[in-house]
């Protein structure tokens, strides 16, 4: 049976010395720890030593007296402190140099986002930035200083998150897709017997320490209380069952998996890139950017969690009027992943639970096109800045989406398609023709599908006309939401024998999706788009997530139908997480949050709104206008698309930067292309409809795979979701502050408890128009 690795070290203290930082990792009950070593005798350059190996409670009390000892006995009269302890954290970002010498990034303060399965999600709260060098080789740069305050300028306490047990760079489907194994071959064991620890500090001290004879005698010289609690047993509980294998002696053995993560959603790739390779996987975190919510639909007491999780790109990223379009490598603008998980917390461990989610896709229109920022107004002129007649951008771009999410991929776009003064439209009709170009060369079944909704005309033409049997907006989206999931499918995780039930079930059989013996797998995505990848795509994919939610509630067994209404306190919920995933993304990209909601198109929007709207749109204008150069300087920094050199033009000096988002231009890579008509990779071809990503899920593609005892915390989620060695305070419960249906949206006095029972409606004299 294959598990996902936990990275059980979960607790880091850093000590210092003149010569040396220590970082000491431990688990959550101190039991098991590693120990990294980092130079701070080198002025440029990072020096890490990691010997990757476990140390116990005893072992590692006597290698940091010894270090301590080391230390302090020769400087004893110059009253020098040995070891000293600096700060505690939860895990190291990465590491960063601009100028001068290396910094680390620790994370010292996190909070619980979200629960998925019997995996936590963590959302990072502060972190700690320490230069390394000491003084005494400390090298000065004059321009060093302006750096750190720019990356610094990426707020890590905003909107980033991380997991110990859980890829959040992948989605659902693929984190619980089975490894292909080889034929040959047997998985290793895990590499933590290596008994050679006391070779790796022979030189620990700031002069050498090392003595013959084993440890010091003075080992109990250092107060280690702070780090090291009372002593406690670990033997957690087995939950994976029989199914595990059988082997060395009667133990039982799970095979461990460790993902290889979707680059392109790392968001600390530029800081792990001196640091990754060269220490154990333990010490590693890879970081997300974008938006996490999650609520409790609540059914009758039943809890079922619905969580939307945004991953933004790390490629082509930046700010709304200075990225636009896609690069040469097909990279495009404000690309997120936004997943809809929905969750029976019934059964907390996903082997035997029921849980299902749903994929949808946002990006910048794949072409070659800007907005002129020089000439003042809140919609600068669009232009096609090269003209692209074999479609590379696009090709390049959905070649990457059918390698992630299959066939067919479908195209929602809602930029305008009627104006007095082109404007949108040039880009809506050089979108169309690029599409027309590359479904000429894929068949039909997996033909790239198009559907165009011009969402701002119809508003304003159904405006003075809006009555309630008259449809609006959302009712539209609604009949485009319906296709679009009965082209994709969704994914769905259910007992084999409740998916033989389903698999015959009239409402689910014109999914197309890809059913086997434990549910069904989302095959295609759609992909929204407008001009900015904000307000209308928010709604857009809000009244597809509305359907999809529908759908999956309806295959988990808790609605009757595949339809809900609006005014239902599910559908508000729902909208809610939709509005705060909306916000988030705006003031990341646009510097506002959403100014156009969903109340508005749904026209309950109060009065009252206009104002707020009228504000959100000054907010976004002023933050394009002056603020917008500086946040993508930093962006450029923070992503290690710009790194500082010496003697080279600083970031601030470069007039554009075309060239760090566009290497092909400069001649630093070259993309293979076959021909102009096979734009997509022929493995990728093979695969469909399903994804190549999961097909190809193998051995090759993961960072460890290890078979362990099934009661090694290593691979025991059990252990690591209940933690039965902490003292937990009720109020303190990450369950107890969740949103709750009940609680927040059920009316006062009301006696029908159902959260998919229509309230009542706004009445009209609160509607706009």
């Amino acid at each position: 049976m294959e598990v996902p690795v936990v990275n059980w070290m979960q607790k880091l203290v850093l000590y210092e010395t003149k010569a040396r930082f220590y970082i000491v990792g431990s688990n959550k009950i101190e039991t098991r720890f590693r120990v990294l070593k980092i130079d701070r005798t080198e002025p440029r350059d990072l020096v890490i030593q990691d010997d990757k190996v476990e140390y116990s409670r005893t072992e590692i009390r006597s290698v940091l007296s010894m270090i301590d000892g080391g230390n302090k006995s020769k400087r004893a009269a110059q009253g020098s402190s040995g070891l000293s302890k600096t700060t505690s954290a939860f895990g190291i970002a990465g590491f960063v140099r601009f100028l001068e010498g290396p910094y680390i990034i620790l994370i010292t303060k996190r909070k619980k986002a979200a629960l998925i399965g019997p995996h936590t999600i963590y959302k990072i709260e502060d972190t700690s930035m320490l230069y390394i060098p000491n003084d005494t080789v400390r090298y000065v740069h004059p321009d060093e200083s302006r750096y750190v305050r720019m990356f610094q300028n990426v707020d890590l306490s905003s909107n980033f998150y991380f997991s110990y047990s859980y890829d959040l760079t992948h989605n659902l489907q693929y984190n619980l897709a089975k490894t292909q194994r080889p034929t040959q071959g047997p998985i290793p064991p895990p590499d933590s017997f290596n008994k050679q620890k006391l070779s790796f500090w022979e030189s620990s001290s700031d002069e050498d320490i090392s003595k013959p004879g084993g440890f010091p005698k003075h080992s109990e010289d250092i107060c280690f209380s702070d780090f090291v609690s009372k002593e406690a047993s670990f033997s957690p509980s087995s939950t994976y069952g029989p199914s595990a294998d059988k082997s060395s002696g009667g133990i039982e053995m799970v095979c461990g998996i460790r993902q290889k993560p979707t680059r392109k959603f790392v968001w600390n790739n530029h800081l792990l890139k001196n640091f990754e390779n060269r220490v154990h996987h333990d010490w590693i975190h890879y970081i997300i950017h974008g938006f996490i919510g999650q609520s409790n639909v609540g059914v009758y007491g039943k809890s079922i969690y619905l969580t939307l999780i945004g991953r933004r790109s790390n490629e082509f990223a930046g700010t709304r009027f200075l990225k636009r379009g896609a690069n040469c490598e097909g990279a495009v603008a404000n690309e997120i992943e936004t997943e809809q998980i929905v969750q029976d917390m019934s059964v907390t461990f996903f082997a035997h639970s029921k849980v299902s989610s749903y994929s949808q896709l946002r990006g910048s229109v794949p072409l070659f096109w800007s907005q002129d920022l020089n000439k003042m107004g809140p919609k600068p002129p669009i232009t096609l800045d090269q003209r692209d007649p074999y479609a590379t951008a696009a090709g390049l771009h959905f070649n990457q989406i059918l390698k992630r999410y299959g066939a067919p991929v479908v195209i929602l776009n809602l930029v305008k398609t009627r104006e007095r003064k082109r404007h949108e439209s040039i880009l809506s009709e050089e979108f169309v023709e690029s599409i027309n170009y590359l479904n000429q060369f894929l068949p039909p079944a997996h033909a790239i599908q198009y559907i165009g909704f011009d969402m701002a005309r119809v508003t304003k033409r159904l405006f003075p006309l809006f009555t309630e049997k008259n449809a609006d907006v959302m009712m539209r989206l609604a009949r485009i939401a319906r296709y679009c999931l009965k082209q994709t499918g969704f994914y769905l995780y259910v007992p084999s024998r409740q998916a033989d039930y389903l698999l015959k079930d009239e409402q689910l059989k014109v999914l197309q999706g890809h059913w086997s013996k434990n549910g069904c797998r989302q095959t295609g995505v759609v992909r929204t788009n407008c001009v900015d990848c904000l307000d209308r795509t928010n709604t857009a994919q809000f009244a597809i997530g509305r359907c999809a939610l529908a759908y999956q509630l309806y295959a988990l067994g808790v609605l009757e139908t595949t339809h809900l209404d609006f005014d239902t306190d599910c559908v508000k919920m729902l909208e809610e997480l939709y509005e705060d995933h909306g916000d988030t993304l705006a003031l990341q990209y646009g510097g506002s949050q959403l100014v156009h909601r969903i109340k508005g198109y749904r026209k309950i929007a109060p009065w009252t709104s206009h104002s707020r709207d009228i504000m959100q749109t000054l907010s976004r204008y002023y933050s394009n206008t002056f603020s917008d150069v500086e946040k993508q300087q930093t962006f450029n920094l923070f992503l290690g698309v710009f790194e500082p050199v010496e003697g080279q033009p600083n970031l601030w000096e470069l007039p554009t930067d075309f060239y760090l988002h566009n290497p092909l231009t400069m001649g630093k890579i070259l993309l293979p292309r076959p021909s102009y008509s096979q734009w997509w990779d022929r493995k990728v071809y093979e695969c469909l409809p399903l994804p190549y990503d999961e097909v190809s899920k193998n051995e090759d593609e993961h960072l460890e795979v290890t078979m362990v005892p099934l009661s090694s915390e290593n691979v025991n989620l059990f252990f690591e979701f209940y933690r039965p060695s902490d003292l937990t305070v009720f109020e303190d419960l990450y369950q107890f502050f969740m949103s709750h249906a009940t609680r927040k949206f059920m009316p006062k006095g009301a006696t029908d408890f159902s959260p998919f029972r229509v309230r009542e409606s706004p009445e009209p004299s609160e509607k706009v128009g």
